[in-house]
């Protein structure tokens, strides 16, 4: 979001859906999907093991003899072995279709041993191109479903690999996956603080002179706000409903982390509207010098 550039057309966000008449739980690959790679994470509290290019053997093989496992599944091209998945974790078909059938709005289900929750993620600023990342967790699991490589869970991964005491080895998989899920929200802070700046420096030009150029980056900037604004309202409604929900798989004082999320969510939805506010004003003003 940062960018404002006109040359580049946005990439217009739609929902995948399977054929009309299908069986609900139809899995159905985008032919534009990206080869599906697996990365196993295994937590103890006293230690870790990551498999890179893991394979469904070494999840039988290690799901059941570690305390946590998080499995990470980049690419959502191979049907198969999607569905092998859900089978291993018991993960609701309904849920399965929506990961496959990316642009679903942010939000969270509930099902009787697990959550699903949707997330997007600003996956190239320049672009203003948007990842959906999938995210179940239940009593001992997290298995997230990226469409494509890149995500913002290195921290994530350091800390995991960081020495004892260890939090997020220690706080069960329900933690993990607030761990995750904040990771995905703070990602949104960079681009929208990047284009306030922007903002900031448009608003300088004007005042020593307003040129044409200045109108085309003021209305791509706040048509950029308008897209963050559908995404973090109904991001911010999700992890609401995380909050509000009682199940046996999150604990009550990882809720307390979860709020500190809802926070951030609300904290960006008051720059977004702030920036678009600002923009709106910058525009009127525009058009003013112009005229003048």
């Amino acid at each position: 979001m940062a960018k404002a550039d006109t040359g580049n057309k946005r990439a217009p966000l739609r929902t995948r859906r399977p054929p009309v008449g299908a069986s609900p739980g139809t899995l159905i690959a985008d032919p534009a999907a990206r080869r599906s790679e697996l990365r196993l994470t295994l937590i103890s509290p006293q230690k870790y093991e990551t498999i890179d290019n893991a394979s469904i053997d070494d999840l039988n093989t290690h799901c059941q003899k570690w305390p946590v496992v998080w499995l990470d599944c980049t690419g959502l091209a191979n049907i198969p072995l999607i569905e092998e998945i859900g089978r291993i974790f018991n993960l609701h078909p309904l849920a399965l279709e929506d990961v496959v059938n990316t642009g679903q709005r942010p939000k969270v289900d509930f099902f009787e041993d697990h959550a699903f929750v949707v997330m997007r993620m600003i996956d190239d600023v320049t672009s203003h191109r948007y990842e959906q990342i999938s995210l179940f967790f239940g009593r001992n699991f997290v298995v997230t479903f990226q469409e494509r490589e890149g995500d913002p869970f290195d921290p994530v991964r350091k800390r995991i690999a960081a020495a004892m005491p260890n939090r997020l080895r220690s706080r069960g998989a329900d933690y993990l996956a607030y761990a995750l899920i904040d990771a995905i929200v703070d990602s949104y802070f960079p681009p929208i603080e990047a284009a306030s700046e922007l903002v900031d420096g448009i608003e300088d030009e004007m005042l020593n002179k307003p040129h044409k150029h200045q109108m085309r980056q003021l209305h791509e900037l706040r048509r950029d706000a308008n897209v963050l604004k559908g995404v973090l309202w109904p991001m911010r409604d999700a992890l609401a409903t995380l909050i509000r929900n009682d199940v046996p798989f999150v604990k009550a004082e990882t809720k307390i982390f979860f709020n500190d999320t809802l926070d951030h969510s609300l904290r960006l939805i008051e720059l977004v509207e702030n920036q678009r506010d600002m923009l709106t004003g910058l525009i009127e003003m525009h058009l003013s010098l112009s005229q003048a």
